[in-house]
């Protein structure tokens, strides 16, 4: 256990008890556990000099890159808050969002900054845009022009820290609040069981707007082991990563569905892990086994969880992984990690179901965010009372304590690891001019575990081609939400009260069941 009341606690500890260790490698630079710390208190105080206090709200725009970590631990000195924007948001979406967020001062990388510009007259809470990267790069004079700051006088455990945007079922982004409490108590339990021994050098490669990327990069800093920064999940970066020594890592199934399919040579590479922890997404069992056979002394981590409670609830060890005698949990999540409670309750009672039995899993842990930024009436449906979370995730528990994550309530579809909810989509399509109807589904992908399908009817006289309504969607949304494939159907299956059974229009294509 740690002493850690706030976020910054563990890189001021770092700094302290290894100053001139590694700390983060990113793009052929390296920055020690002293610098980590000195580059964090002079960017709380070149905000602070920007008018950003306790309560505030700022927003980054960028790849992933240490100065979001440095802006995210620079401002929860202060009390304030770091929306980490989805780069991948397109149009509308983007400023939605920024604007949502409440940010005073955005924070934007070079080559994003097109395509901010194209929203820049639509931010309404931005008082100052700060470039980061290339040529243009106004970030590190901003930085080291700053006064050393450490933790500011009345600042909180319960003050936000990060706000991740998570696509709700009303088709507009939510702004999840992570606080102090909630980010130490995971950086706390959910890397529990797992070792790093002398000589450990952690990949950080999940988008930094996810908590697959912000949280996991917080556990180097809390074990002081050098973290590995890459701006993007892709084949150079990653084959970078692992020449270098890397020896920890987190990814989704889809990253290794593709080196499978890259050959040997390309599951070599990634042989010297210690420890892999995967997550975000089912993995298929032919990729999970073929990643075991070619990664023989790799320790394997599945984990399961939400943006809600900073990542990780559950989690399968290695020596679960390898359990001869109950192959079937390789089929579950694992078990709660410390510091969570599990329940499964029959949604339509809210009466704890028989164990066994299938309901929504609700989980209770200090790392639960206290709720969405601005969205009460989400906020309550989240809690059910006495501090038990809502997941909106059909499951069970086993005998033993396993968790079986089966179906899901909301209509999300996870493709490559990124959430994707069906409403969102629906929303843009529906605007679409020859379109009458729509339902969105996932249906199952080889390579990203699910894709994304649209189900439309067209109005009376519409043409509109498969080509032209997915042209139309990535016009409007992020490329992992645009539709791959579109059926045109002559109406949609409804139940007699109206609402479309998406359940009919997914059977075809999970005929063998859903692979969780």
């Amino acid at each position: 256990m740690t002493d850690a009341t706030f976020i910054a606690d563990h890189a001021r500890a770092a700094a302290e008890a290894a100053p001139d260790d590694t700390g983060w490698i990113y793009e052929g630079r390296e920055w020690t556990w002293g610098q980590v710390w000195e580059s964090v208190r002079r960017t709380a105080g070149a905000l602070r000099a920007e008018g950003v206090g306790q309560g505030d709200h700022i927003a980054v725009v960028d790849k992933n890159n240490p100065a979001i970590l440095q802006l995210v631990l620079g401002a929860s000195l202060l009390g304030a808050a770091t929306a980490i924007v989805n780069w991948r948001l397109a149009g509308d979406e983007l400023d939605y969002t920024i604007n949502d967020s409440g940010a005073k001062v955005l924070f934007v990388g070079a080559e994003l900054l097109d395509q901010v510009d194209v929203v820049r007259d639509k931010l309404t809470t931005v008082e100052r845009i700060i470039v980061m990267g290339g040529d243009a790069d106004e970030f590190e004079a901003w930085q080291a022009a700053g006064e050393p700051l450490d933790q500011a006088p009345g600042t909180s455990a319960d003050d936000p820290v990060v706000v991740m945007y998570s696509s709700g079922t009303t088709g507009r982004p939510k702004g999840v609040l992570l606080t102090q409490r909630n980010l130490v108590a995971h950086t706390e339990n959910a890397d529990a069981g797992v070792e790093y021994p002398e000589g450990s050098k952690m990949l950080v490669a999940m988008p930094m707007f996810h908590v697959g990327g912000t949280s996991y990069a917080m556990f180097g800093i809390k074990n002081r082991v050098p973290g590995y920064i890459i701006r993007d999940v892709e084949p150079t970066a990653l084959a970078g990563a692992m020449m270098s020594g890397v020896t920890h890592a987190f990814l989704v199934p889809a990253v290794v569905a593709m080196l499978l399919q890259a050959g040997d040579d390309a599951m070599k590479l990634f042989s010297g892990l210690r420890a892999f922890s995967y997550g975000a997404a089912p993995m298929p069992q032919t990729i999970l086994r073929g990643a075991q056979q070619h990664w023989p002394e790799t320790a394997f981590y599945q984990v399961y969880g939400l943006t809600e409670f900073c990542g990780v609830v559950t989690m399968l060890h290695d020596d679960e992984h390898r359990d001869l005698e109950h192959p079937e949990r390789l089929l579950s999540a694992g078990k709660p990690i410390p510091g969570v409670e599990a329940r499964v309750v029959d949604p339509a009672t809210l009466q704890d179901a028989a164990p066994g039995e299938a309901g929504e899993l609700w989980f209770r842990t200090a790392q639960a965010t206290p709720g969405y930024h601005g969205r009460p009436d989400a906020t309550a449906e989240l809690y059910a009372g006495d501090g038990w979370v809502r997941t909106g995730d059909i499951g069970r528990i086993d005998a033993d304590g396993y968790v079986y994550v089966e179906d899901r309530i909301k209509d999300m579809i996870i493709t490559g690891g990124e959430n994707v909810y069906s409403p969102e989509v629906e929303r843009v399509l529906s605007e679409h001019p020859d379109l009458l109807e729509v339902a969105i589904i996932g249906v199952p992908d080889e390579t990203w575990g699910e894709s994304v399908k649209a189900v439309v009817a067209l109005r009376e006289g519409a043409h509109a081609t498969e080509a032209e309504i997915i042209a139309w969607a990535r016009e409007h949304l992020a490329h992992y939400k645009v539709p791959r494939t579109i059926d045109v159907v002559e109406m949609l299956p409804r139940n007699p009260s109206g609402k479309i059974l998406k359940r009919d229009l997914r059977k075809p294509y999970w005929a063998g069941g859903r692979q969780v």
